[in-house]
């Protein structure tokens, strides 16, 4: 009977298959039939994670026992209302080749089921994450695909050669490898580009959270005079004159083309673009196993014949991790990440973030320091804090720290080490660390292996 409520334990514990997010109906002025998600989402405050016991993750979905495909070209969207997030037939852009053109475009506007809210799931990994924006803004498919489009676009721009693409580039992780963003006329802004995917976990946006939403920050850059270099009025103009564009707003949105509606798409398009699986998101449910039938594990022969369905169980995590190996470093690094390095007082939940704002001692020795957070709230105790990014494939997202001061993860650790850098807003939770250098290296392999794919997107086919 003990073993019994042990499996029962265990089969809730790693939990199967993505999760489904509520949503509420589309804003498209096209009836839709309603869904009923089988485990709706309960919305939560921007900042709120799921409450895992001190330093130790919540339970993740076993991934399916198989590596990430190689890129290959990818079948247009299907029609169905369920989706899961991060499957590239979401991001395939309209079925064709060559240019897009008006015909394609309609048929594609009057093709069944791309105007339906989407009953969106989660991948494997980040299943458990809680999702922000999708009341206010459903996702649908002609939404995702108008977004797409616009996300590329240089002609949002005022003089047609910047894109939110061009600081946010899939080849660069959605991240982009310069020190600085650079807009129009090679002009450098102040802080490192921060990534685009897994937006759909954060509610406030930029580095220090002076867009309410992930709508309102796709419209920001348009009008920086650095970034796009245009006007919000400029910009609608342009795309309410591209016949194409002007085609797919009318059929979305019963207001038509807008700045808002801009926002609204290129945001919905921007919360498909979700992390994979990881080896960690692979090794964890197996070291929850290990961990729990450490005992029993010493005689595999003896488990095999006594519990075969907790052998098999072993057998299937093992394999799914094998298919996504962790190195040694990086288990040694997993321990140090949610115990000594008290890496996870920020860096928590589904996404390896608290959404919250912290001032960590980076480039408040500068004569001028940038404030961050305290020039949207003027507290005091905000000077010098920034965002806490996400660490899902930090390894491909540098440079690192809002300024982009710290080239290689190894420099990251090493800060964090030393206890950052003095100065009077400095977060209680920066302290010297004393890790030695096997340490240091150690989380650095932990964090490389929090990566995992992302969907491939088409990057052309845009309104001509």
């Amino acid at each position: 009977m003990f073993r019994l409520c042990l499996l029962l334990t265990l089969a809730l514990a790693v939990g199967c298959g993505p999760k489904p997010v509520a949503q509420t109906p589309t804003d498209s002025p096209q009836p839709t039939e309603p869904t009923t998600p089988a485990e709706p989402t309960t919305p939560q405050a921007p900042d709120a994670e799921p409450a895992p016991e001190p330093n130790e993750p919540t339970p993740q979905p076993t991934p399916e026992p198989t590596t990430p495909p190689a890129p290959a070209p990818i079948e247009p969207a299907k029609t169905a209302a369920a989706a899961t997030l991060g499957d590239p037939a979401l991001t395939a852009g309209i079925p064709g080749t060559g240019p897009l053109t008006e015909e394609a475009i309609e048929k594609w506007l009057n093709s069944e089921g791309v105007h339906e809210t989407l009953d969106v799931s989660l991948p494997a990994g980040v299943g458990w994450g809680t999702v922000q924006g999708l009341e206010a803004n459903p996702m649908t498919r002609a939404k995702i695909e108008l977004g797409r489009q616009l996300y590329f676009d240089t002609r949002l721009s005022a003089d047609n050669t910047v894109s939110c693409a061009s600081c946010h580039h899939p080849k660069h992780s959605y991240a982009f490898a310069s020190q600085f963003g650079i807009g129009i006329n090679g002009q450098e802004g102040g802080r490192n580009s921060p990534v685009a995917f897994n937006r759909i976990f954060s509610g406030p946006q930029f580095w220090d959270g002076r867009a309410e939403s992930l709508e309102a920050q796709a419209v920001g850059p348009i009008a920086n005079p650095i970034e796009m270099g245009n006007t919000h009025e400029a910009a609608v103009k342009t795309v309410a004159g591209i016949p194409g564009y002007r085609m797919q707003f009318e059929k979305i949105f019963p207001d038509g083309v807008n700045i808002d509606n801009i926002g609204k798409a290129i945001a919905t398009f921007e919360r498909t673009l979700i992390t994979g699986p990881s080896p960690y998101d692979a090794y964890e449910p197996l070291r929850a196993f290990e961990k729990q039938f450490a005992d029993d594990l010493e005689d595999l022969d003896a488990f095999k014949e006594d519990e075969p369905r907790l052998y098999e169980k072993y057998v299937s995590l093992k394999a799914a991790s094998d298919a996504l190996p962790i190195s040694a470093e990086a288990k040694r690094g997993r321990e140090l990440f949610f115990g000594k390095a008290k890496c996870t007082e920020c860096h928590a939940g589904a996404n390896f973030t608290d959404e919250k704002y912290h001032n960590l001692g980076v480039g408040m020795d500068a004569e001028t320091p940038d404030l961050g957070r305290y020039e949207v709230t003027k507290k005091e105790e905000d000077k010098g804090a920034f965002k806490t990014p996400t660490c899902r494939n930090i390894a491909l997202t540098g440079p690192y720290m809002h300024d982009g001061s710290q080239k290689t993860l190894l420099e990251v650790v090493k800060w964090y080490n030393k206890g950052g850098h003095a100065n009077p807003t400095l977060s209680k939770k920066i302290v010297k660390l004393d890790l030695s250098e096997q340490e240091e290296q150690d989380l650095v392999a932990f964090m490389e292996a929090l990566t995992g794919p992302l969907p491939k997107v088409e990057e052309g086919r845009l309104p001509q």
